[in-house]
C-alpha cells in the first residue's frame, strides 16, 4: 500500500477520529507523530501502536497556539526526518441559537476550527514546499454543506475550512502537495460534549450515540485518501450514516 513507511502527523489525536486513525495507519505501516493536549492519552495511543507492532511518537500540542503548533511540526520533522501527511484533526462544536450570544463559544470554536487548521498549514507547508511533496488533511463536516438551526457557528467554521482546504489545493497541487477533506456527519466520538446548550447536548449525544458512525469508519475513509498514487487527489470525502437525513 503507499501509505506504508509514510510519516504521518496527526494534531487532535487523543481520541475519537484521530486515535482511530493513528491505530488504522500505524496497521498499515504508517509512521506516526500524534499530539494533543492529553499526554495520558497520547502515551497510551502511542503504546497500544506500538505493542501492535507500529511506529509512533507523540509531543503535546495546543491547536490555539501558533508557536505551540509549530514546535510540534518541527519535532515530528527532527524525528521522522520529513513529513508526508499532515492531519489537522482537532475540533469543537459548541452549538446554541444565536440569540443567546455566547460569544465566548464563537470565538473559540473559530480559533479551534480555522485557526488550529491555519497553524497547522503555515507550520508544514514550508517543510513539504522544500521536500517537493505533501499531503493535508482536515476533517470538515456534512455542516459544512448543510446549515441547520443553532449549528451557525459551526457550520461557520466549516464552510470556512472548505474554502481553505480548496484554495491550498489549487495553489499547492501543481506543487505535488495534495488537499482533503473528510467530511462526516453524525459520529459517535463524545463531540456532543462541546456542546454548550444543555437540551442541545442531549439531543447530540443521542443522535451520535444512536446513529453515528464509528471513529474507525472516518480512518477508512483517511486511508483511501492517503493510500491513492501521487498523481491522484481526493479532494473530498462525503460520507454520513445511511439513515441521516441532513
Amino acid at each position: 500500500m503507499a501509505v506504508k513507511g509514510k510519516v504521518v502527523v496527526i494534531a487532535g489525536a487523543s481520541s475519537g477520529i484521530g486515535a482511530a486513525t493513528a491505530k488504522k495507519l500505524a496497521a498499515h505501516g504508517a509512521k506516526l507523530f500524534v499530539g494533543a493536549r492529553r499526554e495520558e492519552k497520547l502515551k497510551a495511543l502511542v503504546s497500544d501502536i506500538q505493542a501492535a507492532g507500529g511506529e509512533a511518537a507523540y509531543h503535546l500540542v495546543d491547536v490555539t497556539q501558533k508557536d505551540s503548533v509549530q514546535q510540534f511540526v518541527d519535532a515530528a520533522e527532527a524525528h521522522y526526518g520529513q513529513i508526508d501527511v499532515m492531519y489537522n484533526n482537532a475540533g469543537i462544536m459548541p452549538n446554541s441559537p444565536l440569540k443567546d450570544l455566547k460569544v465566548a463559544d464563537w470565538e473559540a470554536a473559530f480559533q479551534i476550527n480555522v485557526m488550529g487548521v491555519l497553524y497547522g498549514i503555515a507550520a508544514a507547508l514550508p517543510i513539504m514546499k522544500k521536500q517537493g511533496f505533501g499531503h493535508f488533511i482536515a476533517t470538515d463536516s456534512n455542516a459544512g454543506h448543510v446549515i441547520n438551526p443553532n449549528a451557525a457557528i459551526y457550520s461557520g467554521t466549516k464552510f470556512a475550512l472548505r474554502a481553505i482546504m480548496d484554495a491550498l489545493r489549487q495553489e499547492e497541487g501543481p506543487n505535488m502537495i495534495r488537499s482533503t477533506m473528510v467530511s462526516p456527519g453524525n459520529v459517535n466520538t463524545g463531540l456532543w460534549k462541546s456542546v454548550g446548550d444543555p437540551e442541545l447536548q442531549k439531543k447530540a449525544r443521542q443522535r451520535e450515540e444512536s446513529i453515528g458512525l464509528s471513529p474507525d469508519d472516518l480512518a477508512n475513509a483517511v486511508l483511501y485518501a492517503i493510500d491513492q498514487p501521487e498523481n491522484v487527489g481526493i479532494d473530498e470525502i462525503l460520507l454520513r450514516p445511511t439513515v441521516q437525513q441532513n
